[in-house]
C-alpha cells in the first residue's frame, strides 16, 4: 500500500467501477477486516472459548441500494467473472449457484429472505480485497460485509450481534455449503483496536481485553504459502468436525458430555481415553488437542492482559504443534513455514492458521526480527516448494477494528 492506503483503495473501486458500468455516486465503503486467531483454533464447532483480533487485511465494498430489485457486483479480485448480476427474486436455490464468488452475495439475500427479512431495494457495488486466500477468514469478512450492508440499504435492524453471527454462519453452511463455525466471524465482527476478543459459548458473551501496557513492540506475520486451499467442505477440515461429533457421540452417554470442549477435568480426560483408546485412537487424538488447547487457554488470556506475549508465543507454538501432530489438520507447505521461521531469534511462536491443508501460517514476532524472518522466508521457502515459488507471500499485520464505514462519493 502506499502513503495514502485509502486514497490507493478509492481509486482502485473507482477503476473498478468504471469497468462494470456502475455509478459510485452517493455510495457509502464499508471496510471489513481479516483475523488472527490466538485460541483456540478449531475450537469454535468444539464448545471452547476463543480468542483472537482482527488483523490489517481487508475487503473494501463501495455500495448504495437501487430500485430495480437486482444485486449487481463487481469484484478486482475475482475480475474473470464479470459483473454478477442477479433478481433478488430470483436467487438460486443452495447447491445450483454458479461455483463462484457470486455464490456469498446469493447466500446473504437467500439466508435473509429465508429468516423472514424483506429485501425491498437491491444493492450496487464494487469490491476489492487484500486478504490471503487461506487462514485468514476471506469468507467471514466478505459474508459480513455483504450482509450488513444489504441490511443496511433495506433498513433492516437486527435484533442482536450474535444474530448477524448467526446469519453470517448460515450463510456459508446452509447455501455455500461450509462446514464452518463461528469463529471467523465472531473475531471480524467483534474485533476492536489494540484489544483481544474473548468469546465464551456457556453465555455467549463477548468481552474485550487490552494487550497488556508491558508488551514489546511485536508484529503477527501471515505466512501465505501460495497454495490454493479449497473450501472447508472440500477439506480436511470437514472430515475433523465429522470425527469430532463420531467422538462426542461415544462419549454422550458413558460420560454426558455434548462437545469436546465439555472435557476440562483431567480425570475425565483420562477415563475417555482408558475407554477408548485403543478401540477409536484418532478419535482419542482429536480430544488431545482441544483437551490440552483449553488447558492453556487461561494463561494466555493472562499473559495478554500483562503484556506477557512471549508466553502468548509459547502458546501459540503449543498448539500449532497439537494441532500437526494430534489433530492432523496442518499441510506440508504450512509446516515448512513454521520450521523456517521456528529458527529465527525474536520469533516467539507459530503455527498454522485455519481451516488446514493449505493457505497460510502465522508467527507473532518481535519487531526487530521481522526483516530477517522476511529474509528467512524469501531464502528457504522457494527450496522447498519451488512450485509456489512466484505465489507465496508475507504480511506483518496490525490490530484493528473488524467492521468500519468510510467516505464515500
Amino acid at each position: 500500500m502506499s502513503d495514502d492506503p485509502e486514497g490507493e483503495i478509492r481509486g482502485i473501486l473507482q477503476g473498478l467501477a468504471i469497468k462494470a458500468g456502475l455509478s459510485l455516486a452517493g455510495t457509502k465503503i464499508r471496510r471489513s477486516s481479516s483475523r488472527f486467531c490466538l485460541g483456540v483454533e478449531h475450537g469454535d464447532y468444539n464448545g471452547t472459548e476463543l480468542f483472537g483480533v482482527g488483523t490489517d487485511r481487508f475487503i473494501w465494498m463501495a455500495f448504495k441500494p437501487n430500485d430495480v430489485g437486482r444485486l449487481r457486483l463487481y469484484s478486482g479480485n475475482f475480475e474473470q467473472d464479470g459483473l454478477i448480476d442477479v433478481a433478488l427474486n430470483a436467487i438460486p436455490e443452495p447447491g445450483t449457484a454458479p461455483d463462484s464468488w457470486s455464490r456469498f452475495p446469493m447466500g446473504v439475500a437467500w439466508i435473509l429472505k429465508k429468516n423472514g427479512y424483506m429485501l425491498h431495494k437491491g444493492l450496487d457495488a464494487v469490491l476489492y480485497g487484500n486478504i490471503p486466500g487461506g487462514g485468514m477468514s476471506r469468507s467471514a469478512s466478505l459474508t459480513l460485509n455483504l450482509l450488513i450492508s444489504l441490511a443496511e440499504v433495506n433498513g433492516i435492524k437486527f435484533p442482536s450481534q450474535m444474530g448477524i453471527v448467526d446469519l453470517a454462519q448460515a450463510v456459508e453452511n446452509e447455501y455455500i455449503g461450509s462446514p464452518c463455525g463461528n469463529l471467523d466471524q465472531i473475531m471480524i465482527l467483534f474485533a476492536r483496536e489494540g484489544m483481544g476478543t474473548h468469546y465464551n459459548p456457556a453465555d455467549r458473551s463477548i468481552h474485550h481485553v487490552p494487550l497488556g501496557n508491558g508488551a514489546p513492540d511485536f508484529r503477527m506475520m501471515s505466512l501465505d504459502t501460495g497454495t490454493i486451499r479449497p473450501g472447508l467442505e472440500k477439506s480436511t477440515y470437514k472430515i475433523r468436525h465429522t470425527e469430532c461429533r463420531e467422538m462426542v457421540d461415544l462419549c454422550r452417554e458413558p460420560f454426558g458430555i455434548k462437545t469436546l470442549g465439555d472435557v476440562r477435568t483431567e480425570e475425565l480426560f483420562r477415563s475417555i481415553l482408558a475407554r477408548f483408546g485403543i478401540s477409536h485412537p484418532h478419535l482419542c487424538k482429536r480430544l488431545d488437542y482441544i483437551y490440552h488447547a483449553q488447558q492453556r487457554f487461561e494463561l494466555m488470556l493472562q499473559a495478554w492482559s500483562k503484556g506477557d506475549i512471549a508466553t502468548v508465543g509459547s502458546i501459540f507454538r503449543a498448539d500449532g504443534i497439537g494441532l500437526r501432530d494430534d489433530y492432523q489438520i496442518s499441510g506440508k507447505e504450512l509446516e515448512t513455514m513454521c520450521d523456517i521461521t521456528r529458527t529465527i531469534p525474536g520469533v516467539l511462536g507459530e503455527r498454522m492458521l485455519g481451516g488446514g491443508d493449505r493457505g497460510a501460517s502465522g508467527a507473532l514476532v518481535l519487531s526487530g526480527s521481522e526483516s530477517a524472518v522476511r529474509a528467512a522466508v524469501e531464502t528457504a521457502y522457494p527450496r522447498s516448494h519451488p512450485e509456489y515459488a512466484a505465489n507465496y507471500a508475507v504480511h506483518s499485520c496490525r490490530i484493528v477494528d473488524g467492521i468500519k464505514l468510510l467516505p464515500g462519493w
